[in-house]
């Protein structure tokens, strides 16, 4: 048998020129600015100035503070990548492509919800792409590759495995340009036991049809074959808003919740031991925010919604994941339980800023 035939070969080389290397940089000024006056007597300044090792300055004096990956999917240089990859304002982006070349990218929108950015470079030639799946119609135990800058150091780095788990929902580190490790949660997502290292964050997780079905967007400290990638899907929703108001468009409801169990219902003697209580700390994080529409419809602190246009809410979908599938201008209509009243809000979808 030739191995060098099989189907898995050929889809990397068909997808491998439309991966891209993401570098991080950032002038000395801006990053001594960023440093906490506590920290300033410990690190190495001269003359007032921060000291830079010679191997993290680039060719115009920016200081290399990391790398992500990220993939083409406009021959005109569109490229999708995690927005914790390009979350800092203040930093300059390159693009590698896999041939070499280098370009200074754009930031054209980061999603205010999911782990999404769009960038662009502009190139005099039409650019190899990655083509768009379907995450709707994905299943356990197909088979998926992952590609990315593994560690910021190994270009185009490629492991396969296969789609372990479905509509995921963990808190998990991802890693940021220069920055430690965060913890986020993370709703919706893919998971796989193809190897995602950090520097992956970004690249394409692809089928055996060479369509990326996912973006690989984290990793879980102290676990094996436990790797992320936010769907697809989510990603084609933010393009086409990109297209059509040149920005992305994310709903806003307004409100902050727990959800409920038995274990709650017995310590706060609730009337019922699911759906979602209404719940902030004030008063830095209300339940309700101020003039959103959870506010205009008259939802207050400590209401229970118990369903979602007509379908329960629980653990396994929650509000956050109703938003997910809802758009500006949509209607959520909610059944909600008051003391011992139950009665039904109807809550208009605004954007959120």
């Amino acid at each position: 048998m030739n191995t060098k035939n099989t189907p898995v070969v050929g889809i990397i080389k068909k997808i491998m020129p439309a991966v891209v290397s993401i570098g991080i940089s950032k002038s000395v000024k801006k990053i001594e600015k960023d440093i906490p006056k506590e920290l300033a007597p410990f690190l190495p300044f001269h003359g007032g100035h921060l000291e830079i090792p010679d191997e993290l300055l680039d060719g115009k004096g920016m200081v290399k503070i990391g790398g992500g990956s990220g993939f083409i999917v406009d021959k005109t240089g569109v490229i999708i990548t995690n927005k914790h990859v390009v979350a800092d304002k203040d930093a300059e982006y390159t693009v590698i492509l896999d041939n070499g070349k280098k370009f200074t990218a754009e930031v054209l929108a980061r999603d205010p919800i999911d782990d999404v950015a769009i960038i662009k470079i502009n190139s005099d030639e039409p650019l190899p792409i990655v083509d768009l799946g379907n995450s709707s119609s994905i299943d356990l135990g197909e088979s998926v590759i992952a590609i990315g800058n593994a560690l910021g150091i190994f270009k185009n780095t490629v492991s396969s495995g296969i789609i372990s788990g479905l509509a995921r929902s963990i808190r998990a580190a991802s890693e940021t340009g220069g920055k430690e490790p965060t913890m986020q949660e993370l709703r919706g997502l893919i998971q796989t036991d193809a190897a995602i290292n950090p520097g992956n964050s970004g690249g394409p997780l692809v089928n055996l049809n060479g369509e990326a079905i996912g973006i690989n967007a984290a990793i879980v400290f102290g676990a094996q074959n436990l790797g992320f990638a936010i769907p697809i899907n989510s990603v084609k929703r933010d393009i086409a808003d990109l297209k059509s108001y040149g920005r992305i468009r994310r709903p806003l409801l307004g409100l902050r919740y727990i959800m409920l169990n038995e274990n709650i219902q017995n310590r706060m003697k609730l009337p019922v031991d699911h759906g979602a209580m209404l719940f902030g700390q004030k008063p830095h994080t209300p339940a309700i925010i101020p003039g959103s529409p959870a506010a205009k419809a008259g939802l207050k602190e400590k209401d229970i919604i118990l369903s979602c246009n007509g379908e329960d809410i629980t653990s396994e979908k929650t509000i956050q994941d109703f938003m997910e599938e809802m758009e500006v201008g949509k209607i959520l209509n909610l059944k909600v339980i008051r003391g011992k009243k139950q009665f039904n809000a109807k809550v208009t979808l605004t954007e959120r800023k």
